[in-house]
């Protein structure tokens, strides 16, 4: 052996201890212990360059085992997503085909599987086209695919065949698939049994329908509502013309027997002196002469009685969906009479409104939009010591604007947001249902309007009726 070997036999076993001292340990080297390792053995400078392989093993093995780390996180987030992905598709009640641009099935879920009584495993790899029952069908198919545009396509009606054999209508939405870079890879195709959507569309009506009759009844039950609170109005306004009709009708049957007894006289051949004393005891000539007069004012009393009746015969009939032009104006001065008379007589409406307004709707329902306005600011004035409603109207291109401003505090700014929600109310209990308003929100959009309401800048609530005019 040299003097070389000599003096490094020592050193390669040195090394070799190192090496396996380092091999042994699972856990990285860090710089100082590699340089006590140095000190204690006396290295030199050719083991200055052994300790710089080692350490750069040592970082390279830390930088392995941190892939290792971050590899297996990956690894069981792929997992999850996968096993997520997979109860989603297992849990989809619709259809799902997964498909190439050429038609090759790549994926399908478990309800399209149950459907067609096979084995989700079976239908991958097959041709899409092969699922569906007709020609028709795969014709249709075909042409998704030749015009692979970048285009979803929504409710197209096919025939699937089952294992058995037999057609299974489905109504289908094809959308295509992209990859990362944005290159077509084929169509993602999902749907549902035509007949389950057809049940679902018919629940949906008859939901609809429910709906539309529970509303009726709403309005219906709000105008009885509105009909209790003007009983004493309406009796007060019908006992002027009946008590007229009443009075004249008494009259006249005094004038009747009165006639009666002439008319006697006169069939009786009674002498002509006599004929003119009854005839000056009956005040015969003075009855004819007032006759006409309680005619008429029976007649009128008896309209005017109809005329009442008749409004509240069109008001708490159960309304149509009547489409008739109507003048708004007509309607609102009804209102505010009917209001006005149930309210007591210190609450002051005053109106600055156009001649006619001429509208479309129903005319019952826009009344009962105003008397609920118009009594809504009656109760609300109920302890100012001025009650006052003002009532303006204009016209603004082809829309009638109708503004109700009441004196009395105005609405607070938290109810604003709430004053049209069903059952929403600040009345007592026993003095409002809170369907007043939603109500006749529900009315006036019906009619192609709007109602809205804010606080005026001088104070009082000031409720916007705004509905187009008549064509």
């Amino acid at each position: 052996m040299s003097m070389i070997d000599k003096d490094s036999a020592p050193q390669l076993g040195k090394r070799g201890g190192r090496e396996k001292a380092l091999a042994a340990s699972d856990s990285p080297r860090s710089a100082l212990t590699v340089e006590m390792l140095a000190a204690a053995a006396g290295a030199s400078a050719e083991d200055g360059i052994w300790l710089d392989v080692i350490r750069k093993m040592d970082e390279v093995y830390n930088d392995l085992l941190q892939y290792e780390v971050a590899l297996e996180e990956k690894n069981a987030t792929l997992e999850d997503t996968q096993q997520f992905i997979s109860s989603v598709l297992t849990s989809m009640s619709d259809l799902l085909i997964v498909c190439s641009r050429a038609g090759v099935i790549e994926s399908v879920n478990e309800a399209l599987a149950s459907l067609l009584g096979l084995e989700a495993a079976a239908l991958h790899g097959r041709i899409v086209f092969d699922l569906f029952a007709d020609d028709e069908s795969r014709q249709r198919a075909g042409r998704l695919f030749a015009d692979l545009g970048g285009q979803s396509v929504e409710d197209v009606e096919m025939q699937l065949r089952a294992a058995n054999g037999s057609a299974i209508p489905v109504s289908l939405n094809c959308t295509p698939r992209y990859n990362g870079v944005g290159k077509m890879l084929g169509l993602v195709i999902t749907g549902r049994p035509v007949g389950e959507l057809r049940r679902a569309y018919q629940a949906l009506r008859r939901a609809h329908e429910d709906l539309k009759t529970t509303q009726q009844q709403l309005i219906h039950s709000e105008k009885m509502a509105s009909l209790g609170r003007l009983v004493a109005g309406v009796a007060h306004e019908l006992n002027n013309p009946i008590s007229f009709v009443f009075g004249n009708t008494v009259a006249m049957k005094r004038y009747a027997e009165r006639l009666s007894r002439y008319l006697e006289a006169v069939h009786a051949d009674m002498p002509r002196e006599e004929r003119e004393a009854l005839r000056h005891e009956l005040r015969i000539d003075r009855l004819l002469d007032d006759l006409p007069s309680l005619i008429d004012g029976t007649v009128e009393g008896a309209e005017r009685t109809r005329d009442i009746v008749d409004a509240l015969k069109r008001f708490s009939a159960t309304d149509r969906d009547e489409r008739v032009a109507f003048d708004l104006i007509e309607v609102i001065e009804r209102a505010v009479q009917w209001v006005g008379k149930a309210t007591a007589n210190q609450f002051e409406i005053r109106q600055k409104l156009p001649s006619s307004i001429m509208v479309a709707g129903s005319p019952g329902q826009v009344q009962q939009v105003v008397m609920n306005l118009v009594q809504n600011a009656a109760d609300a004035t109920e302890n100012q010591r001025e009650r006052r409603l003002e009532i303006s109207g204009r016209i603004e291109e082809n829309e009638a604007v109708i503004e109700f401003r009441d004196s009395g505090p105005g609405i607070p700014g938290e109810n604003l947001v709430k004053l049209f929600d069903p059952f929403f109310t600040t009345k007592p209990v026993g003095r409002g249902t809170g369907l007043g308003l939603a109500i006749s929100y529900g009315i006036v959009e019906r009619h192609g309007g709007k109602l809205t309401a804010a606080n005026h800048p001088k104070g009082g609530a000031l409720f916007s009726l705004r509905l187009p005019l008549a064509v």
